[in-house]
């Protein structure tokens, strides 16, 4: 793709003379295909990592629509961290240093209150803030959003997966209908596409990453003698590919069972899903394997149907599956952005009408591969990074994610400080909540949350295992 200047937008000379000044000459994939429609007050969707140039897209866009002498809040950017926050503030004023007198203002949770609302009483023409803090003024009436014109949900998957969905419903309620909305998200899980739909006007869409669909992923199949082979070419696989994040298909619910406990015994960070689970083991299932403090989900197709668990590492088909669409939607769910999915297949002679269906729905030959050689075995199992910790308090308590993040990344004398980085997943139930937290920091949170207070009280809390 040919690079683009900045010089040939549509842009206040003043905003394109400071980006000159700052080394920006070309724009980077995500700024040439979003701004002009930016530029043009259009609705934009776009998907985008840190570090595309995201910011600068949506932080130009704002900045040429601003009008200095209102001093009203005219644009309002959403992050799901204080850290990435005070990132985008600090760019915003970057960009914005040619154009005298623009007031930019972070409102963001694990920082003290009074302060904000003595800059709030002053004024500001750019809030950045996280959902539940801005949530928190907008329900005292500290800040109104009637002049808005752009609102900018930054990593909007990341606030969908921290629980924020009930904090952006009242952002978008109290929003003028008539501005701007701007969706950046590295991922579009169907709760990104549903906020897209329920709060945006024909919004343009653009990604900057590459789309895999099933021909970029690599499936691997290898023959297996009986049942009891299975388990051990299972681990040698597991072993050679090393995944984070992996799915295990079975067949039957006690075979879904036998393989996680085998699995489990073994070392290996491992859970069943099946209908026979009570609910809130299930809850408890999916919420760790999302969280990724569990590194195998060892599924039936029937427990896995309908669930966010895409974008896996790899996907083991402990048993091919018996309708070969079936076949190609467990594949599906792995892979990342701009990365090749594996798919790896264990197949006996016992199959033989199973594997001849699906050669004929793939239209291809399927040719067995060896499996890794036994030595794999001897390396480290792959420990997850992440732990979950459960505490016993939620909606019903009027907890909510905010409280819990906040609670987390406050500054205190007595422990060290967890950055919002580190903190994964918040999922609240009625009367449990579950947060992610890097293994490194599981300890210090623990002790924050136990010693700690939200709503005014103490909630007990302790690491799943």
């Amino acid at each position: 793709m040919q690079s683009i200047d900045f010089s040939s937008l549509n842009l206040h000379s003043a905003l394109v003379d400071n980006l000159s000044t700052l080394g920006y000459q070309h724009m980077t994939a995500i700024q040439a295909q979003s701004l002009p429609a930016i530029i043009n007050n259009k609705d934009v969707i776009a998907q985008a990592k840190t570090g595309s140039g995201k910011t600068a897209a949506f932080a130009l866009g704002l900045l040429n629509k601003l009008e200095v002498k209102r001093f009203r809040v005219q644009s309002l950017v959403l992050c799901p961290t204080r850290e990435l926050a005070d990132q985008v503030a600090k760019e915003i004023r970057k960009l914005a240093r040619a154009i005298h007198n623009i007031k930019v203002l972070t409102l963001c949770g694990g920082t003290p209150m009074g302060p904000q609302i003595g800059s709030l009483e002053h004024g500001a023409h750019i809030i950045v803030g996280t959902p539940g803090r801005i949530e928190d003024h907008l329900r005292k009436q500290r800040l109104s959003l009637d002049n808005l014109t752009t609102l900018v949900l930054d990593e909007a998957d990341r606030m969908l997966e921290m629980g924020f969905q009930e904090a952006l419903d009242l952002i978008f309620s109290l929003a003028p209908n008539a501005k701007q909305t701007l969706l950046f998200s590295a991922t579009f899980p169907p709760k990104i596409e549903q906020l897209a739909e329920k709060f945006m006007l024909a919004p343009l869409k653009v990604t900057a990453t590459e789309h895999h669909d099933n021909k970029s992923i690599r499936q691997h199949f290898y023959h297996v003698e009986d049942n009891n082979e299975r388990l051990n070419a299972t681990k040698r696989l597991l072993q050679a590919y090393q995944p984070q994040s992996c799915v295990i298909f079975c067949n039957t619910k006690a075979e879904c069972q036998e393989v996680a406990n085998q699995l489990s015994q073994a070392g290996y960070s491992a859970l069943a899903l099946h209908g026979d689970l009570e609910q809130k083991d299930r809850d408890q299932t999916l919420v760790r394997f999302a969280n990724k403090s569990i590194t195998i989900l060892v599924a039936t197709d029937v427990a896995a149907r309908g669930l966010d668990i895409d974008n896996l590492d790899a996907v083991i088909n402990y048993h091919i599956a018996y309708d070969p669409e079936i076949h190609l939607h467990r594949i599906g769910r792995t892979g990342r952005a701009g990365a090749k999915g594996i798919a790896l297949s264990l197949i006996s002679h016992k199959e033989a009408h199973k594997i001849m269906r699906l050669e004929e729905y793939l239209k291809q030959d399927i040719e067995t591969e060896t499996l890794p050689s036994s030595e794999v075995l001897s390396k480290p199992i792959t420990q997850p990074k992440m732990v979950t910790l459960q505490i016993d308090g939620g909606k019903k308590q009027k907890l909510r994610p905010t409280d819990i993040l906040g609670a987390l990344t406050a500054k205190s004398a007595s422990t060290e400080t967890i950055q919002g980085a580190q903190v994964g997943k918040i999922q609240l139930f009625s009367t449990r909540s579950y947060v992610a937290i890097d293994s490194k920091v599981a300890n210090i949170a623990l002790k924050k949350i136990a010693e700690g207070k939200m709503k005014g009280r103490n909630f007990r809390v302790r690491k799943l295992r």
